[in-house]
């Protein structure tokens, strides 16, 4: 099991979170995000809610293709390390369409951005995933980052190290080793994606409208079980 190692702020999460955050410093002073709303390419759309997807993102990963970008700094650059980070909490609809940018937000204030930018480690992607996600939630962007950094917080993860060096590992293999380091999920109640050349990019857990893991829908995608997958562990 990857073991905690104390960040140098305190998160708005459960101290089990120091699983997903190898080291992660806040910087003194945080740039003010841009506002965040619906587009031609991405339209408002509000549904009822019927599920939900807690999205992570293996930062190793998004390092490696984002890391000369100015915006990826703080995850990336800084000091910082990071394993899995939180993208977001989705509302998810009934079928295959789901709700998004339910209503105007407000620009998130300091206090928000600073409790949990060690767990989405981006200003601007905080402000975007209360944009389009929590705004469909109808609750406050402080209600919505907590509800979404307790889900992240309680999570383990299996030994990525030892994945990594697999000769040939599943997605569907990646999937069970997850779950077993979490009593109560099951392998089909998380979907694992890729970029085009197999390197792991994200795991996306399923719950239902109690926030509790459930079976994913058919249609949510994701890699085959038997499709291989590969993991980048960067620097040491």
């Amino acid at each position: 099991m990857i073991r905690p190692i104390a960040t140098a702020v305190a998160l708005a999460v459960p101290a089990a979170a120091g699983a997903q955050a190898y080291q992660c410093a806040a910087p003194a002073r945080l740039p003010v995000p841009r506002a965040d709303g619906p587009s031609t390419r991405e339209p408002k759309r509000v549904l009822p809610i019927g599920s939900y997807t807690l999205a992570l993102t293996w930062a190793p990963q998004y390092c490696r293709e984002n890391g000369d970008r100015e915006s990826a700094a703080f995850q990336c650059g800084s000091g910082n390390r990071f394993g899995f980070t939180l993208h977001g909490l989705w509302p998810d609809g009934p079928g295959k369409t789901w709700p998004q940018y339910c209503a105007p937000s407000p620009i998130l204030s300091p206090a928000v951005l600073r409790a949990n930018l060690c767990a989405t480690p981006s200003v601007q992607l905080l402000q975007h995933e209360y944009a389009k996600h929590g705004t469909c939630m109808n609750v406050s962007p402080e209600r919505y980052f907590a509800q979404a950094t307790r889900l992240y917080g309680r999570l383990r993860y299996p030994d990525m190290d030892a994945l990594s060096r697999r000769s040939r590992l599943t997605a569907g293999a990646l999937a069970s080793a997850i779950a077993r380091a979490n009593p109560g999920v099951a392998p089909d109640m998380m979907r694992i994606t890729a970029d085009r050349q197999g390197w792991l990019d994200e795991v996306w857990l399923c719950l239902n409208t109690r926030l509790a893991y459930a079976r994913c829908p058919a249609h949510q995608g994701g890699l085959a079980a038997s499709a291989p997958v590969r993991i980048w562990r960067g620097r040491r």
